[in-house]
């Protein structure tokens, strides 16, 4: 697994809270904007089911208060944050005297490893915290700590740079949680507020960690040392670990994260952010199935629109897909690529850019999968979606290279470099969302494609390494950038042309990255048979039966 990281790298859903900007943004110290946001709520808020033990006792006269801050508490560990702040703002109908209620829709508003704070945000956030700093007099010292640490968090001012006041909170953070050892959910969020500061950049590319990455993986290995069930630690230790060099080191928290909370889909799918990195594929794929499930009815209940359901339940579906695709499972993927696409109309590309990521996933399914025939009845996509019709073109340059017709296969190629050479690709690459870099490998798989069709052997190779050579280059995301390993095209070619050791080493590279991988332990079998290492190829097929259980196809050989 290639564990580059990018500076300024931020999930995949950071640019949305960017598309919405709050023009002539002013800010009144009053409390109308919240009491206004409070109004407009539905007035049913639930209090969901199966959604842990989380309890943080705060002051509050009003027992069912104290119930909705635990889920507000309990909905910001599982980066459900809409529903945090539904949940805080229905603990302040019920107290209208609880500061802590008021600090967490602050908490709420705040930035996070997935996404900056928006400008929208700003006020209601602000006049949250200072109706807490308002209230606190009347509460204990350790809630007086909270809401001062948070409160250095916002400003009255828009400011475009955080940078200073989030380092600030994280800072008061650290002192809070010295302070008082033994609340847990002091450090969780201590750790927390370090990652904010350095979003998805938490190691280098050498594999060493950042400078605060330390501090962040020892605040949550305490945690968890003392709680072994904290799902807000167990999380965000998962986050912390998984583009490290020793993902490994998070399989039990991970394993345990499972059921804690039933009714998080966010937190039952977190799991297999570290599944997928150690190859445990059929867990990936069963844990996203029954995170599927509990997000599904979660957004049938709340009917919640925006960004959790544009982007953390689709996220889902992909990774189910990801996972489902390694272990060839070709019904299963197709079935979830076509989902995916489903629920991603053309009016939320246009409110969430970054959508269009999942819009070509069918595409890669087909062309994976070898189904000429219905990657060529595809319909074209919109013009509006240049990134999206750029893979439509590959699917269908590899569709026909798979029925021989060369002429047809050189037409999508010089399609693909149109756009590559004319279209823009700002809605996603605003979000570092590689979209150059993506067109352009599959720029390179096809060109090997057709030189293989022209029987061009050095040329088809030369290909496939630059292809792989811009894979490794990718930024580290989950599920993969690309969607799959294209060392396992490259050992394929390197097998039919008889350099069965260069194969052998193409095929030890990727397993390297992606343990387990059935598709290039199937060639490395291949490869160590062809030397005369029948022992070593035994075992090896071995390992490939078992990785290839759940397969519903038979690997072909190029």
């Amino acid at each position: 697994m290639n564990i580059k990281t990018k500076k300024n790298f931020i999930f995949l859903l950071s640019v949305c809270l960017t598309t919405s900007i709050y023009i002539g943004l002013t800010l009144n110290p009053s409390w109308s904007a919240i009491e206004k946001n409070q109004n407009q709520l539905n007035s049913a808020v639930p209090l969901w089911k199966n959604l842990g033990n989380i309890h943080h006792k705060i002051t509050t006269n009003s027992p069912q208060a104290q119930r909705y801050f635990d889920q507000g508490l309990t909905f910001i560990f599982g980066f459900n944050h809409a529903e945090a702040k539904r949940s805080f703002q229905q603990a302040t109908k019920l107290d209208s005297n609880c500061a802590m209620c008021y600090w967490g829709i602050a908490l709420s508003q705040g930035p996070n490893i997935n996404a900056p704070m928006n400008q929208e945000s700003i006020p209601t956030a602000y006049q949250a915290i200072q109706k807490a700093e308002k209230l606190s007099p009347k509460t204990t010292l350790i809630e007086q700590a909270y809401i001062k640490a948070l409160s250095q968090r916002y400003s009255a001012q828009n400011l475009e740079n955080r940078k200073s006041l989030d380092m600030a909170y994280a800072n008061a953070m650290r002192e809070l949680s010295k302070q008082y050892p033994n609340d847990l959910d002091a450090a969780t969020l201590f750790a927390e507020s370090l990652m904010d500061v350095m979003p998805w950049n938490y190691w280098k590319e050498n594999g060493e960690p950042q400078p605060l990455t330390n501090e962040v993986v020892k605040t949550l290995e305490f945690v968890l040392e003392k709680n072994p069930n904290h799902p807000g630690a167990i999380h965000y230790y998962i986050h912390a670990i998984e583009a490290s060099p020793y993902p490994e080191k998070a399989e039990k928290p991970a394993y345990i994260l499972r059921n804690l909370v039933p009714a998080a889909g966010h937190l039952v799918h977190m799991p297999s952010h570290i599944y997928l990195r150690i190859g445990r594929y059929h867990d990936a794929a069963t844990t996203n199935q029954n995170a599927m499930k509990v997000d599904e009815k979660f957004l049938a209940t709340s009917q919640q629109k925006g960004l959790y359901s544009a982007l953390y339940y689709p996220h889902i579906i992909h990774f189910f897909w990801s996972a489902a695709s390694m272990e060839g499972r070709s019904k299963d993927a197709i079935n979830a690529a076509r989902k995916l696409v489903g629920k991603v109309s053309l009016q939320e590309v246009q409110q969430f850019p970054l959508t269009e990521m999942f819009l070509p996933t069918p595409y890669f399914s087909l062309v994976q999968f070898s189904k000429w025939d219905e990657i060529l009845t595809e319909s074209q996509p919109s013009n509006k979606l240049p990134y999206t019709m750029a893979m439509w073109h590959y699917a269908r340059g590899m569709a026909w290279v798979g029925q021989g017709n060369l002429e047809n296969a050189q037409f999508e190629y010089q399609k693909i470099n149109d756009l590559l050479q004319n279209s823009q690709f700002s809605g996603l690459e605003s979000a570092n969302f590689p979209a150059t870099n993506l067109i352009s490998i599959a720029n390179h798989l096809l060109v090997a494609k057709i030189a293989d069709l022209k029987d061009k052997n050095e040329e088809m190779i030369s290909e496939y390494q630059t292809a792989v050579e811009l894979q490794d280059n990718l930024p580290y995301m989950e599920p993969p950038y690309w969607y799959y390993p294209v060392r396992q095209s490259l050992g394929a070619a390197l097998l039919k042309l008889n350099r069965e050791k260069e194969a052998e080493t193409v095929y030890r590279q990727d397993l390297q990255q992606h343990p387990n991988n059935g598709w290039s332990l199937y060639g490395l079998a291949k490869s160590l048979s062809a030397q005369g290492k029948q022992k070593e190829a035994a075992q090896v097929k071995q390992e490939f039966q078992k990785a290839w259980l759940e397969a519903d196809i038979k690997i072909m050989d190029n």
